[in-house]
Order: structure tokens, then C-alpha cells, then sequence
């Protein structure tokens, strides 16, 4: 049985109208939720498949991260996915800077995040203190990377010069694989 907490706002995202979303972890994990939606808590009863109830504590921290549903079912479909998430509290003193380094991360009219997105083949959701990835060892090692130089100041041009190099790296690294 796991325990997970998510913000009181994620709540309604990972019951879905209806009860859908909830439905479909369910069914796709083979587990039972039980919802506190008083204190943020969800509990991941396993059923028959253990590894469902793993990919289901996935989904639900990725939904409760930010991520839209839809995106992050895709924990059922590939095994080699997971999810990162990087504290910016750290990295910034006051919710100002908090907000000048999200604002680095996700770029003018998102276009930073979806660069990143597109060229590794990751998801990203900046929600609250955190960046989340969801992606395989390999991208989320790339992305961590490129959210660090982003959070250390580099400027966007280098941060693309570095993206689009790994690109080449990984789709070398498929074609050896083939």
C-alpha cells in the first residue's frame, strides 16, 4: 500500500470529471484509489499487477505535479519512463526570484519549455517550487542538465546549442542500438 501526498489543487485533476481519470488508473494499474481530498492524500491499494500500482503512484505524482492526465498515463504504455522532479526552492530565496527562474524555464510564451520538449522527447510541467520531467533515464539526465545552466543563468542560446547537440548524441545512440 502507498501513501502519496499532492496539493489540494491537484485533487480534482486526478478524480477527473466524472471520476474518469481516477477510473483509468484504476482499470490501466489493476489498483484501488482512496481519495482524501480533506488532507491531499491518496492511497494506491495494489491489485493483481504490483508493477501497475508502481506505474500508478507514477501517474498520480506526475498528475499532481502538473501534468495533464492524458500526458501522464504514458507511465502505462513504456516502462523505461520516470519522473523527475527538481526543487527551485533552493535555488531561489525569495517567491521574486522563484518566479524570474520559472519564467527562464517555461520562456516567453513557452517557447523554452517546447523547445526542450520537442528536441529531447520529454514532458515538463513548472507547478509551484518544482520542474518536473517525465522521459527515460537518458533525457531526464539531458533535461536535468539543460534546467541547471537555465536556473544558473546561461542564456537561452547556449541552452539550445546544448539541447540540440544532445538530440544528435541520443538519435546516434538509436541508430548504434539498431
Amino acid at each position: 500500500m502507498t501513501h502519496i501526498k499532492v496539493p489540494q489543487d491537484r485533487i480534482g485533476a486526478i478524480i477527473g470529471p466524472k471520476g474518469n481519470v481516477k477510473k483509468m488508473i484504476e482499470e490501466k494499474s489493476t489498483s484501488k484509489l482512496e481519495i482524501d481530498s480533506e488532507n491531499g492524500t491518496i492511497e494506491i491499494v495494489p491489485g493483481d499487477d504490483p508493477v501497475g500500482a508502481m506505474r500508478a503512484a507514477d501517474v498520480i505524482q506526475a498528475i499532481g505535479r502538473g501534468f495533464n492526465p492524458e500526458k501522464a498515463y504514458s507511465f502505462f504504455d513504456n516502462d523505461m519512463l520516470m519522473l523527475e522532479i527538481i526543487d527551485l526552492s533552493h535555488a531561489a530565496s525569495t517567491p521574486k526570484e522563484l518566479l524570474r527562474l520559472k519564467g527562464r524555464i517555461i520562456g516567453k510564451g513557452g517557447k523554452t519549455r517546447e523547445i526542450a520538449e520537442s528536441l529531447i522527447g520529454v514532458k515538463i510541467s513548472v507547478y509551484g517550487k518544482t520542474v518536473s520531467i517525465i522521459g527515460d533515464p537518458e533525457q531526464i539526465i539531458i533535461i536535468r542538465t539543460a534546467m541547471e545552466m537555465l536556473i544558473d543563468g546561461a542564456n537561452h542560446g547556449s541552452v539550445y546549442s546544448f539541447l540540440e547537440k544532445k538530440k544528435q548524441d541520443l538519435m546516434r545512440a538509436q541508430l548504434d542500438s539498431y
